[in-house]
Formats: structure tokens, sequence, C-alpha cells
């Protein structure tokens, strides 16, 4: 049977229009979350979501019918965008192509995407105004399977007192899962082979400090299965996770959240959906407000990798 499709929506976003076609789709099956309802999410977070993918490149995690059917790793833009929404041309040497990803600049263009089947938003570390050098250093905190987020509580702790320890600002965020993201807003000096250095150095002092609870071994298949794994990696070109506010495509339409360095110890990542984070926003505002005004320099631990060459 052929699915019932409803009337579009027209979406004014201040002097833009959005059309969102089949608005009553449901993409979350969990609470029945539609098309229209993920648009609406993205609208209550405007400020925050606009602000964590301001100016940079962005593939988009697209799910046609929804968050249990097909996902699309999009990115390039789709076709028929409107002429307000702005791309970066990216280049990727392994292949000697290139595709012109979206940016960011207005939510707007974030709602268009969503009428284009995008849930997930996956922005590059730097900007359009230099690809090449990333202004944002990401410290990716990955649970093995029979770790915790107790666990994962338990190293965030030692990142934030590593960070402070440097005269680095570190703004948390839980990753849609069941890890925990903390970004660094750092000067665009360095390319990413130098910003993946000092996240290796900074990986290496947590795990002396954390002991058992970090496990560095390159290869998860080699990883004690309880640790806590502090992904560097994610600083290398052209990788790329999850953003603030993004929501995850899975059927309980959870959401890649900000928080406060005091609220870890309490928060339970799996109440943050697109049901309970407006609420959230409307109370509190986006608590990475200061994120782009603490820029950190990446020297001393770029000192720290060249004492340790591993």
């Amino acid at each position: 049977m052929a699915e019932r499709t409803s009337p579009a929506v027209e979406l004014e976003i201040g002097d833009r229009t959005v059309r969102i076609s089949n608005p009553d789709r449901v993409y979350f099956p969990a609470r029945g979350e539609t098309k229209l309802d993920l648009a609406r999410y993205y609208l209550a977070v405007g400020d925050g979501i606009v602000r964590a993918l301001r100016n940079r490149p962005c593939m988009l995690h697209r799910f046609p019918t929804g968050v249990t059917g097909e996902k699309v790793h999009q990115k390039r833009l789709p076709h028929g965008a409107p002429d307000w929404v702005r791309t970066v041309r990216v280049h990727f040497p392994r292949w000697n192509r290139h595709a012109d990803e979206l940016c960011v600049t207005h939510v707007a263009d974030v709602v268009w995407a969503v009428q284009m089947s995008t849930v997930e938003f996956h922005p590059w570390n730097s900007r359009c105004t230099d690809v090449e050098q990333p202004d944002e250093w990401r410290i990716d905190l990955d649970p093995m399977p029979q770790a915790s987020f107790a666990d994962v509580r338990r190293v965030a702790g030692v990142v934030q007192e590593v960070l402070d320890g440097i005269g680095a600002v570190g703004w948390p965020k839980t990753s849609g899962g069941k890890g925990l993201h903390v970004y660094v807003r750092i000067e665009p000096h360095w390319g990413f082979t130098d910003v993946r250095r000092a996240a290796h150095a900074f990986a290496v002092e947590v795990a002396r400090r954390a002991g058992d609870l970090v496990d560095l071994t390159w290869w998860r298949k080699d990883r004690d299965p309880k640790s806590i794994f502090v992904d560097y990696n994610q600083n290398a070109r052209d990788h790329t996770i999850r953003s603030a506010y993004s929501v995850r495509g899975v059927p309980e339409a959870v959401v890649s959240t900000p928080v406060r360095w005091d609220e870890i110890a309490d928060v339970d990542p799996r109440e943050f959906t697109i049901a309970t984070v407006p609420a959230r926003f409307a109370e509190l505002g986006d608590v990475h407000t200061g994120i782009d005004d603490a820029v950190f320099l990446l020297d001393e631990l770029l000192e720290w990798a060249d004492r340790d060459p591993r």
C-alpha cells in the first residue's frame, strides 16, 4: 500500500521560507515524532545549532524514510537548494575529487537540510575561511562495550583537571550515545597533523593519570573492554562527529547535548531528546555560548608531543 502523504507545511524563518513536504512522516518511532517535529526541534535550539555549525563544512546523515530506513552519508549538498544556502568546496586528495558541502550561516539552512531528510549534522573542525587549519580541538571519550557512563564521568574529571592545568577551557557535551565529547577552541595556526599530535599528547597524559580506566591501544579489538578510549583521531582531516544539538538517527531521537561540567556527575544522556531539550534550551540558553571567546594555543601540547614521539 502506498504511503499516505500529508500536505506540505511552509515555515517562515526570518526572511526565508522553508517548505516541509511529508510533514507527518514518522521519523522516530519510539514516541512517534515526525519530520515536522524534527524541523521544529532545530528551530527551538536555533542559536545553539548554528553556533555549532557556523561556517564549517558539514556532512549530512540523511534518512529519507525515517531512522529505521536507509541511511545516506552525504558530503555534497543535495540538489535543489535555495540560493541563500551557502557551500564550501573541500578537496579530497586520496581520490583527487572535491565536494561542495553545506556551510551553515542561518537556522533556515538547518531546516532546509531537514526538508532534504537530514537528521544528523557532522561538521568539520575547521571553517570555510581556511578548511585546512582547524579552530576546534575535539576530545572524544569513547567507552568500550563493558565500560559504564560512570567510567566516562571519571575520565571526564581527569580531562577537566588536565585542561585546567594547561589553561584551556573545555566545553563538554553528550555524544548522543554512551560517550562524552569535550571541545576546545584553538587558534587556527596549525594543520590537522599538528592538531592530532597535540590531541594525542593530551590523551597520553589523561591515560597516565587515569590508570586502567583509559586504554589508548590503537586497534579496538585489542583494547580492554572495560576501558575508555580517548579518541584523538577525531582531529584528523575529514573526520567528523555529531555536532552539539544534533539529533542522533535512532528511534528515541536522542540529542548530542551541551552540558556544564558541574552537571556531568548527575547527567543521564538518554534523557536528552527532541522532546526534552527545547525546554532545557528555553530555560538555560546555549551553555556553550562563550566557546568562541575561550581560545587556546597548542604550543605546550606540541612540546609534550615532541618530548614523547610515540
